[in-house]
């Protein structure tokens, strides 16, 4: 059986390795076996933190609603109430983009939802 020399292989994976850790501090950004541990955490950080901001601007929207329904004299619950009830059907995304680009609408459907 023939001899199998891995010298170019191996420097080849790390020297990605190396490029993908750069910038981290001291050896996670020098070391082979620190880097790659380094390189795992930060991709399951990464995995974690996609899920993390979907769930953190949806908490951003409730409260903009919340303060915004708060100046025409609605509770956030009366209002997403109101307009369940006066079958607005419009989500927290789509209110949220009327208060900060378009406020005198979102005033429309407050006063829509109240009189329903």
């Amino acid at each position: 059986m023939a001899r199998i020399k891995r010298g170019v292989v191996s420097r080849r994976k790390h020297k990605k390795l190396l490029k993908l850790t750069k910038g981290y501090r001291g050896t996670k950004s020098k070391l082979i076996k620190v880097a790659h541990e380094a390189e795992l955490h930060a991709r399951a950080y990464a995995y974690h933190g996609r899920k993390l901001r979907k769930r953190n601007i949806r908490s951003l929207w409730i409260t903009r609603i919340g303060e915004a329904a708060k100046k025409e004299g609605l509770s956030y619950s009366n209002f997403m109430n109101k307009l369940k009830k006066s079958n607005i059907e419009l989500d927290r995304k789509i209110l949220n983009d009327l208060i900060v680009n378009d406020f005198p609408t979102f005033q429309k459907i407050v006063d829509s939802a109240k009189n329903n």
